[in-house]
């Protein structure tokens, strides 16, 4: 038996004719307990008008009278529209097309903040000089890869802390010289960049100690206080404002340490054979001496509207970009001439042919390249420095065929 509320009588009367008159309010009274009378018929007619019309009435009746049963449909449609509301929300949470944009973002980020050039040129070189060590086909072994492989991801690591560091102690240079940049740009934070850095130089030296390789370990840990003395913004460190010690450190890294360095990590680590400096070897080490000189000069070209807000006296702000643009070109033309000098010298005809008719290509492209180049545009300039890499790849190609 269900009596009705002061709340639900108003709604009953809001709803329609159901009670108009006093006599079907006394059959519905009547037949709320069971009790037959002449207009049970109307009555029923009535309530069923009243839940077509109002199917939204936010109460429970319950008439019994002459079989009929009235049951309230309207709850469940209203915990049907809560529930897809819910899941459409919770869809929306996790929307796996916002996930896959989210992860995108951060390895873009990462990408930039490794300065994918560098990495791509330290990968090159290790992979090259290591193949100096190689002096028969069976060399060419699984013992071989796995010395390679340490090598390269303990440098890689190292890298990444350098070019890392570089960018924290730059922020405010770059971003005038580089605002793409994720520090620059305040996609990472300064906490962000710190606990990269932090972690990749743990990776690195960590990963040396676990090989057990010297020369592996010494190559990094000159590489880790060049690096440092390099970028670092503390007395007598910060060697990048004055612009022969910024050169000398890159020289020594790019050209003695990953030479040497890497090649005695195989021959002597991998292959357990006594240290030799071979031909290949001296001319892979001079070589590189005059591109890292080349790079080292070239990379503060396009920088130097924040070097010179900054007071970094490199050679572009003390010298003007024209003269260090043709000198860099010039060094780079004299090195690819010596090289022709040694592929001619080479006792191997294929080392004659590879190695003379390869620089002799790369010193035409190289000119070519150059006179197209416009030293107002930043873009310009900063084009043909990433061509300067690419001519770096392609050096490291071509010295395992030096005999």
């Amino acid at each position: 038996m269900l009596l009705l509320t002061p709340l639900q009588q108003p709604l009953l009367v809001a709803g329609g004719d159901f009670c108009r008159t006093r006599h079907c309010a006394a059959i519905s009274y009547a037949s709320s307990y069971g009790l037959n009378a002449s207009c049970n018929k109307r009555k029923v007619q009535n309530e069923y008008n009243l839940r077509l019309r109002k199917p939204s009435l936010n109460h429970h009746y319950k008439g019994i009278g002459g079989g009929y049963t009235f049951q309230k449909y309207d709850m469940k449609f209203v915990v049907k529209a809560t529930s897809e509301k819910s899941f459409g929300s919770e869809s929306q949470a996790f929307d796996p097309k916002s996930v896959s944009d989210s992860v995108k973002n951060s390895l873009d980020a990462f990408y930039r903040f490794s300065r994918p050039h560098t990495v791509i040129g330290t990968a090159l070189s290790i992979i090259s000089v290591s193949l100096l060590a190689v002096e028969k086909i069976s060399d060419i072994s699984p013992l071989f890869f796995t010395g390679v492989l340490e090598a390269v991801v303990a440098a890689l690591f190292m890298n990444i802390y350098i070019v890392g560091l570089n960018q924290l102690s730059d922020v405010e240079i770059d971003k005038i010289n580089k605002p793409y940049l994720p520090l620059a740009s305040g996609e990472y934070s300064f906490g962000t960049g710190v606990a990269i850095v932090s972690s990749f130089s743990i990776l690195s030296f960590g990963l040396s100690w676990i090989v057990g390789s010297w020369p592996l370990f010494w190559a990094l840990f000159v590489s880790f206080v060049l690096g440092t003395a390099y970028s670092i913004n503390v007395p007598l460190l910060r060697w990048k404002r004055f612009a022969v010690l910024a050169a000398m450190c890159i020289l020594a890294v790019r050209a003695v340490i990953v030479q040497l360095a890497f090649f005695l990590h195989m021959q002597t680590h991998v292959y357990k054979r006594p240290p030799v400096f071979s031909r290949p070897l001296i001319f892979a080490t001079a070589f590189m001496s005059f591109f890292s000189v080349v790079i080292a000069l070239f990379k503060d070209i396009p920088d130097i509207e924040g070097d010179k807000v900054f007071g970094i006296q490199s050679f572009s702000v003390r010298l003007g970009q024209k003269p260090v643009f043709w000198t860099c070109v010039t060094l780079l033309e004299i090195a690819y001439g010596v090289a022709l000098l040694v592929g001619a010298s080479s006792p191997c005809l294929w080392s004659k042919i590879f190695t003379g008719l390869g620089h002799a290509v790369l010193a035409a492209i190289l000119w070519y390249q150059a006179k197209s180049v416009d030293l107002k545009s930043k873009a310009s300039i900063t084009s043909f420095y990433m061509f300067i890499w690419k001519l770096f790849y392609a050096e490291y190609l071509l010295i395992p065929f030096v005999r």
